[in-house]
């Protein structure tokens, strides 16, 4: 069985070559008069494989066509930075994921889809492209294999189509911007010319906020694909902390750290994380997830918040002194809940988590962190196969990047203090698991669950921006974020780093459902509801010098 899969694999690769040196798209069809292509700009999984299925175009021409659409704005026009590089084996398994969708039929709802990856997620180094979490120092660096999520969407028949650009360590460097990296540069929002695109899954955020690619994926430790995801108008997915593998991804903390999607509808966040859910033996911390990983797309359901009880954390949470929210923040979540309240749900206001201001003032996650990030990111220098730059530990990262400064320490980029907080601790002793039961406790037992339980909730409901996914994440439990609206065009802008300004005319705004460990198909629900019934995410787009011009017409049937 193995045998004989290997050489039709081999096979249909060999042929998806032929077609593509001869420039020969595998589906012609698409020339036919009359045919509506889906607006990149928006179009979702579901539209893609509607196309495909159709003999419209390809995943060759798709493929192109997105390759096309980054040139146009990534280091060109509106430089928005969002992608690192991209895979020079895509075209090849576009085509080969077209000849086998011809002869076998398609493996899941991801075939022949491409997908941009962030770039701490990794990818085998014989495909061609590096995994380096925008580092010099993992520059060429060669991975011992695929990460666990690469290898279930390679399984579904997903294209790879390249690497984002992200802050720099997943935003575990120092004071830095989000967005920055020493490989990428600074990365900026679509929706004003050099907003902030938050953090740390930037480039992931901005390129699938205007159709760079069909779907992205992003990383979180705390923030890091909500924050984007607000900000990029999307639909995102911070999953509990096991429910989606981390092997192979550079690390922060396996206390917090999960992958997961961030789309352009929660339509698309389903089947992508349907696909990379699920139990991996390099993961110790998936084999304790429920047994059977649902298909989340049966969440999809217009009506998930009639009779539901959704609860507002207002202590702390949604107060602006502490959370630094602008106040129009607040303004557009007081309409949200009327929207949560049209569609049938029951909003128990407030419904304060008894931990809040424990947790405004705790230290105790950054002690977790700054631990388990030397430990881990030693481990991960150590196992590459090869490492050109020769570091091999964060004290050799701390030195490399102060012996390249042009790359790695340009002017308003320098600072590594958090690098060299990490490495000044000596591992995990008893204030690490101090700190540690004291996270869940807060986030958890006295924090997210205990407002659930003393109201009888289905869910707790906030805006995205400000100190959301705080809870979240010391918990380990999951964050699902949809565009929930836009700065005014009369905003005041602020400085976000030395390059980006926060927040800004247009600037977009997303609202989070937050719940109890593996609820996200509860959540999904949720979200879904609100985003059909909002429409939000298609009231605003990008600015125009943000906004690719390459459609599918422009792809298919030309050479």
């Amino acid at each position: 069985m193995f045998v004989s899969k290997w050489w039709i694999s081999a096979l249909l690769a060999v042929l998806a070559c032929l077609q593509i040196a001869r420039g020969v798209s595998p589906s012609t069809a698409g020339t036919e008069a009359g045919i509506q292509f889906p607006d990149l700009y928006e179009a979702s999984i579901p539209e893609l494989q509607k196309g495909l299925d159709a003999g419209q175009f390809s995943s060759v021409d798709l493929v192109k066509a997105y390759f096309a659409r980054i040139d146009e704005v990534n280091l060109k026009g509106a430089t928005l930075r969002a992608v690192l590089e991209l895979n020079p084996s895509a075209l090849a398994q576009a085509a080969a994921m077209d000849e086998e969708r011809k002869l076998t039929g398609k493996r899941s709802a991801m075939h022949g889809i491409p997908i941009l990856l962030k770039d701490n997620i990794a990818t085998v180094s014989s495909e061609g492209m590096n995994t380096t979490a925008g580092s010099f120092s993992l520059l060429r660096s060669v991975v011992p294999e695929d990460a666990g999520v690469v290898k279930r969407l390679r399984k579904a028949g997903a294209i790879i189509l390249g690497k984002a650009n992200l802050s720099e360590f997943a935003h575990f460097r120092g004071n830095l911007a989000s967005g920055w990296s020493g490989r990428g540069g600074q990365c900026t929002n679509a929706y004003f010319a050099n907003a902030d695109p938050c953090g740390s899954s930037s480039g992931s955020g901005v390129a699938a906020s205007i159709g760079l690619v069909a779907v992205t994926l992003g990383s979180e430790t705390d923030g890091s694909i909500t924050c984007p995801t607000s900000n990029n108008n999307l639909a995102g997915i911070k999953p509990t902390v096991g429910l989606t593998s981390r092997a192979g991804v550079v690390p922060i903390s396996e206390h917090q750290d999960t992958v997961g999607p961030m789309t352009r509808s929660i339509t698309d966040a389903a089947i992508v994380l349907s696909v990379i859910a699920g139990k991996d033996p390099n993961d110790n911390f998936t084999l304790a997830q429920p047994p059977i990983v649902p298909d989340y797309t049966k969440a999809l359901n217009k009506n998930a918040l009639k009779g539901k009880r959704i609860g507002v954390p207002r202590r702390v949470f949604l107060n602006d002194s502490i959370s630094g929210n602008d106040p129009f923040v607040n303004v557009v979540f007081e309409q949200a809940l009327e929207t949560i309240k049209s569609l049938g749900a029951t909003v128990v206001d407030p419904a304060d988590l008894p931990s809040a201001d424990e947790i405004a003032n705790s230290n105790n996650e950054t002690i977790v962190l700054d631990i388990d990030f030397k430990i881990q990111l030693n481990a991960y220098y150590a196992a590459l196969l090869e490492n050109p730059s020769g570091v091999r530990s964060l004290a050799e990262l701390i030195a490399f990047d102060d012996a390249n400064p042009t790359l790695e320490e340009p002017t308003g980029f320098k600072d590594q203090s958090i690098l060299i907080e990490s490495e000044a601790t000596t591992g995990r002793n008893s204030t690490f698991f101090d700190s540690l039961a004291f996270d869940k406790e807060l986030g958890a037992t006295r924090g997210i669950d205990a407002a659930l339980n003393a109201h009888n909730l289905d869910a707790l409901v906030l805006p995205a921006p400000g100190f959301t996914t705080v809870p979240a994440a010391i918990a380990g439990y999951p964050i699902i974020t949809v565009p929930l609206g836009f700065y005014p065009d009369n905003q005041t802008i602020s400085s976000a780093g030395p390059l980006t300004v926060y927040p800004a005319p247009g600037v977009p705004i997303g609202l989070s459902f937050l719940g109890t460990a593996f609820s996200e198909f509860e959540l999904i629900g949720f979200g879904f509801a609100y985003e059909q019934k909002t429409q939000t995410r298609l009231a605003r787009k990008a600015i125009p010098a943000a906004i690719p011009k390459t459609q599918l017409k422009d792809i298919v049937g030309k050479h």
